[in-house]
């Protein structure tokens, strides 16, 4: 089980990496925005994988609480986008 949470923590870690250079690197401001979202989308799914590790349910609560401020927050951008074309 510790294996398959390495590998998982591993990927992770690459998929954010190559996200990050998108988000860095890209060529429009929707690349970032996508490329924060998928940031963001990363990080629940590292909080609820340290949720499982843990055995504990408060980062649950924590990883919920992110993922709808993330939520908010991309409609936000994307509104703000909006305005701005």
């Amino acid at each position: 089980m510790k294996a398959l949470f390495l590998a998982a923590g591993v990927w992770m870690a690459v998929l954010g990496v190559a996200v990050l250079w998108r988000m860095w690197r890209g060529p429009t401001t929707a690349d970032r925005v996508v490329a924060l979202d998928a940031v963001n989308t990363l990080t629940v799914g590292g909080m609820v994988a340290g949720a499982v590790w843990l055995k504990g349910t408060w980062l649950v609560d924590v990883a919920i609480v992110y993922a709808l401020l993330s939520y908010v927050g991309t409609l936000f951008i994307a509104r703000t986008l909006e305005r701005e074309e």
